[in-house]
């Protein structure tokens, strides 16, 4: 069924760095969602292969030390949709990944997978890029962080060296406190399908709610990889909460955004629906975080 030339499973993240520098070729293997798939259509035909699936080690979501919400690589979507910690400090996220594929996907679909996959597509590349996530790798000189804007590199392609693993996704307490968001998805179908589209914003408001103290947009499908609309949040910072704003603030995203015409859709419907959908998830972040307009 599946055309493999060996099978190895770490024990342990270290082990797993060991086996990756025995076989560097092999391909990691996590909930198997994609790389499977792939198997099955000859696109990896005869590759060796490396799980690191029963690694719980790197499974679950936390607040470590340094108060960030930390979430091991191997998480499940469904379980960080349903994890308390992500529903009341970033629920947006849970949100986001409640939109991959279908069920079986999403409880075997883990959000490293997701990330190391370096598609543009990828449901919650977008609400990580906003949260100003940070990627924790493994490897064989130790412990390696770096933002998540750094890590995708080109479509299909990210910063992981030789060795090396991913093992968490961290977000940061200045990213996440007193901040509300909100994530939408275009696609064609509801369900079972990628997005033509996925916009991704969120806010922190001022102690009387009436002026925006931060604001960040970041997108997929709206260029080769993930990325954020830095002119758009330059307009929103420091100003009064309005309809007036959210125009601004939506239409200044057409400054940074490069997306591509492709079968799904064009250019021109992608750059409209990226207006569009910048204006609706920022005016729900703002109602969300307790703004009247």
């Amino acid at each position: 069924m599946y055309d493999m030339k060996a099978l190895y499973e770490a024990q342990s993240v270290q082990h797993a760095v060991e086996l990756r520098l025995a076989h560097p070729e092999a391909q990691i293997i996590a909930g198997g969602s994609d790389v499977l798939v792939q198997m099955r259509e000859g696109k990896r035909a005869g590759k060796e292969l490396i799980s690191i699936y029963g690694l719980n080690e790197i499974r679950g979501v936390s607040i470590d030390n340094e108060q960030n919400i930390r979430i091991g690589s191997l998480t499940s979507f469904s379980h960080i949709t349903k994890d308390l910690i992500i529903q009341k400090y970033i629920n947006v996220l849970g949100q986001a990944v409640d939109q991959v594929g279908g069920p079986q996907i999403r409880n075997i679909g883990t959000i490293g997978g997701n990330t190391c996959n370096g598609v543009t597509s990828a449901d919650s590349a977008s609400t990580l890029h906003a949260w100003e996530a940070i990627i924790e790798l493994t490897g064989p000189e130790g412990v390696r962080r770096i933002p998540i804007h750094d890590f995708y590199i080109k479509a299909g392609q990210v910063d992981i060296k030789a060795g090396e693993i991913q093992t968490a996704i961290l977000i940061p307490k200045a990213s996440y406190e007193n901040t509300v968001g909100n994530y939408i998805k275009y696609s064609m179908r509801n369900a079972m399908d990628i997005a033509t589209l996925g916009t991704s914003v969120n806010v922190r408001l001022s102690a009387d709610k009436k002026t925006v103290e931060r604001a960040r947009i970041a997108f997929g499908v709206a260029g080769p990889v993930p990325m954020r609309a830095p002119h758009a949040e330059e307009k929103a910072l420091g100003q009064p909460i309005s309809e007036e704003l959210a125009e601004i603030f939506s239409k200044a995203v057409l400054e940074d955004i490069n997306p591509r015409d492709s079968w799904r859709a064009s250019k021109a419907f992608r750059s409209h629906i990226a207006v569009e959908s910048a204006k609706r998830a920022f005016l729900t972040s703002v109602k969300l975080a307790g703004g009247v307009l």
